[in-house]
């Protein structure tokens, strides 16, 4: 049986279902990187410039994890899945830079996601992705069909059971997810602190020092921009930027107008240093928070220096700050 690796890394927990749905019905086995961990960060910096952004250089690093565990290696290159909004250079070139900085990896599959090129080119790319595994167009037709539907419950199942994308995925496929022992030694909190970020920041426990787990243990609800359905996200891009550019602009744009609208007590934002996009997306927020006033907001900028020490002390201080208005009557 073919085995497909795919790291657990930029856009797996947005697409992970449907990926794993595509290539088991074509009679694939499906092998997933293992979160991610210390060593995988270090080969995946040695490999790129120091310019190269934290999430690049942590999917670079699953990659080099699967090198010895599949014979193909899935890398999508999605450039849009919205007509006239654009995703980040990153996800553009991210087989070709994969392939030129770990030659010895196993080939690449490879399928370009483009809706601004018509719905056309997207199927012909898809057909082309399932000929590795059958000649029979009508098999890849309804692998790709299966595909889709197991996307559509997977963004139906997070908002509707208020689950995060690691939770959904594991009811759904059974992946492997250790969800964290809550400390029942603090009683719980009513206040709700908003995430607000991109899946492979907020969901990688390495790189943003096991944040969720943080906050959930110090008793406090966390919500997630996955909980949000499709209208309120479009709702509050509307509202604060007067429509998207940007492919996942709703992650941040979208979920932080909503939160500090109303649904949480405070508002904290995960960005990776050096990403463009997101300090226009994360400036919006903030003015939106500067210009109501009613929410405490915070953003956190990581890379691979940051310390763990740093972003408690952050945190320490946000909580704090967050209570300290409540108990003044300040927060609406």
């Amino acid at each position: 049986m073919i085995k497909v690796g795919i790291p657990r890394a930029l856009l797996y927990y947005q697409y992970f279902p449907a990926w794993k749905t595509f290539f088991e019905e074509l009679g694939a086995e499906v092998v997933v990187s293992s979160p991610t961990t210390r060593a995988m960060l270090e080969g995946g910096s040695a490999r790129v410039v120091a310019d190269t952004c934290l999430p690049v250089k942590v999917f670079l690093g699953h990659v080099l994890s699967l090198v010895e565990e599949c014979d193909f290696v899935f890398i999508p290159a999605v450039r849009s899945v919205q007509k006239r909004i654009y995703n980040c250079s990153k996800f553009l070139g991210l087989p070709d830079m994969t392939g030129a900085v770990i030659p010895e990896s196993p080939p690449i599959l490879e399928v370009d996601v483009d809706i601004n090129r018509g719905k056309g080119e997207l199927y012909k790319s898809v057909y082309r992705l399932g000929r590795y595994f059958t000649r029979n167009p009508v098999k890849v037709r309804q692998a790709g069909m299966a595909a889709w539907q197991a996307y559509l419950d997977y963004r139906e199942i997070m908002p509707g059971s208020k689950l995060t994308p690691p939770e959904a995925i594991e009811m759904m496929s059974g992946s492997p997810w250790i969800e964290q022992e809550k400390d029942t030694s603090q009683p719980a909190s009513e206040a709700a602190i908003a995430l607000i970020g991109h899946p492979y920041l907020l969901y990688d426990e390495y790189i943003n020092h096991r944040l969720i787990t943080r906050l959930k243990q110090a008793g406090y609800r966390v919500v997630t921009p996955e909980v949000l359905t499709a209208r309120e996200l479009e709702s509050a891009v509307d509202r604060l930027v007067g429509g998207a550019y940007w492919t996942y602009e709703g992650e941040v744009v979208g979920a932080g107008g909503h939160y500090l609208q109303s649904g949480a007590d405070g508002v904290i934002g995960i960005m990776a240093f050096g990403c463009g996009p997101d300090s226009l997306m994360m400036e919006a927020v903030r003015r939106q928070a500067a210009v109501s006033g009613s929410v405490p907001f915070m953003c956190l900028t990581i890379d691979e220096h940051t310390a763990e020490a740093g972003v408690v002390t952050r945190l320490e201080a946000f909580v704090d700050m967050m209570q300290r208005r409540k108990r003044a009557g300040v927060c609406v």
